[in-house]
């Protein structure tokens, strides 16, 4: 997509669900336990299970949607140039793939880059069929997801990865990401059906006229944020102090049902403003900004780094937030000055080359 035929309201919200996943990833990098630390800590606190509820899954979820929405965009502008679909994105999805795998193996276990590929490959046909077709996978994908997080519950599963910490020196945790390969990709399988969901959701959001100003596009964004906000926001602070138990339950039903109410909220109130020129800076450079901000917590807080994680340990659950702020912000004045230089961010530049480099080719080979 283009500047010129940019959708403002999705760069600001690329940039709130960016900022959002390293609320939640920020608990992870500063466990004293390590990187191998748990999503979730043994009994804490008051103050730190409502700094955690705070963002815990509702971010991921709604970075989930808006790819499906992206997706969506995507296969709009294969049709308008008249181009077989899905054709070139699979090799979009590919490169994706090779540079989540470069982000888990180098700096972060828990990342997200890898299943997004993956569910893309899977999805990008299923987008282009009709809605009927496209509902029936929704509900497969619903189902198949509720009926896994019910047994876990159910089993009394609470999410503990029950992996120990990493040495400090950096190449024994690359090795021990090798090592541990499967454990670390455990949440990214388990929510393939959830992943699915989440991007054809966003596809038919979009062609729904989530983003429209009619009288339609403001009923839709209405009934979302009831349901998401009004009806998914108690149920997430239920299940958050309800204890370890719920931990299936509090991250992977209730916080991507808030996910929904945050996209339509958000949208309707951007739609009302002139926006955030700072947010739609992270949001235009997302790929890069997130990979920084696991780069930049991982020297924070590993031993190879500044070891912040074990040095500040006595400080938590106040210490994380104030992380996340000083990374939040260095990221909108990094992506606000480098836009000012360059059309996208240093990673989008980078992937964007390596997408047209085989079609150049072809070109010049026809």
């Amino acid at each position: 997509m283009t500047v010129s035929t940019r959708i403002p309201v999705l760069d600001v919200l690329r940039g709130v669900a960016i900022l959002g996943t390293l609320g939640t990833n920020i608990w992870i990098f500063t466990d004293p336990r390590g990187p191998a630390g748990s999503l979730i800590s043994d009994g804490p606190g008051f103050f730190e299970t409502l700094l955690r509820t705070l963002s815990n899954g509702k971010f991921l979820a709604l970075l989930t949607l808006l790819f499906g929405i992206g997706l969506e965009l995507q296969y709009r502008s294969a049709k308008r140039r008249g181009e077989r679909w899905p054709g070139w994105y699979l090799w979009r999805a590919v490169l994706l793939l090779a540079e989540g795998a470069l982000h888990y193996l180098l700096i972060f276990e828990w990342d997200v880059l890898m299943a997004y590929a993956l569910v893309s490959l899977l999805v990008a046909g299923v987008v282009a069929r009709t809605d009927r077709a496209v509902r029936v996978g929704m509900a497969g994908a619903a189902v198949l997801h509720l009926v896994l997080i019910t047994l876990l519950t159910l089993a009394g599963i609470d999410g503990d990865s029950g992996l120990s910490a990493y040495p400090a020196a950096y190449a024994d945790q690359v090795s021990g990401r090798i090592e541990h390969f499967w454990e670390f990709r455990s949440e990214s399988i388990l929510i393939i059906p959830l992943t699915i969901l989440l991007f054809l959701g966003g596809s038919r959001l979009m062609r729904a006229g989530l983003f429209t100003d009619t009288s339609a596009g403001s009923r839709l964004r209405r009934r979302l944020t009831v349901l998401g906000l009004g009806v998914g926001l108690p149920l997430n602070l239920l299940t958050a102090f309800a204890g370890p138990r719920w931990f299936f339950v509090d991250r992977y039903v209730c916080a991507p049902l808030v996910a929904v109410g945050l996209l339509a909220a958000l949208t309707a109130l951007l739609m009302r403003s002139t926006g955030s020129p700072r947010l739609a800076a992270v949001g235009r450079t997302a790929l890069s900004c997130y990979v920084l901000q696991n780069l930049l917590c991982a020297v924070l807080c590993y031993g190879w780094g500044l070891g912040l994680a074990d040095r500040f340990a006595d400080l938590r659950p106040w210490w994380p937030p104030v992380a996340w702020a000083l990374v939040s912000a260095l990221l909108i004045v990094a992506s606000g000055w480098w836009l000012r230089r360059f059309d996208r961010g240093p990673l989008e530049l980078a992937w964007h080359w390596a997408w047209r480099l085989p079609q150049r080719q072809g070109a010049v080979s026809r």
